[in-house]
């Protein structure tokens, strides 16, 4: 699966399911957004939603994993997380 595919079913995902989990962003970062992935590679997303829930975020990780059928790693955007992850997010962050 291409950048350009992954992005577009992110894309399709985001519009079909942003009210059932309140996602204000979605995109995805790591070895997607750098293009460096292969088919052994994860997803690596990260959502920004209007009320942090720990089950919301795996129903998130459940669904996108069913429709990329593949893993995926799913990390909350929030002003209070790891000072290294959110820079890592703000440099390769590929939002849709």
């Amino acid at each position: 699966m291409k950048q350009k595919e992954i992005l577009e079913g992110l894309r399709a995902y985001k519009k079909r399911f942003s009210k059932q989990y309140g996602i204000l962003d979605i995109g995805v970062f790591g070895s997607v957004a750098r293009g460096d992935y292969d088919n052994e590679s994860d997803v690596d997303i990260v959502v920004r939603l209007q009320k942090q829930d720990l089950f919301l975020l795996a129903g998130l990780k459940y669904d996108l994993e069913e429709t990329f059928h593949r893993p995926i790693d799913i990390v909350a955007y929030r002003d209070t997380m790891n000072p290294f992850l959110k820079k890592r997010i703000d440099k390769e962050a590929l939002y849709v």
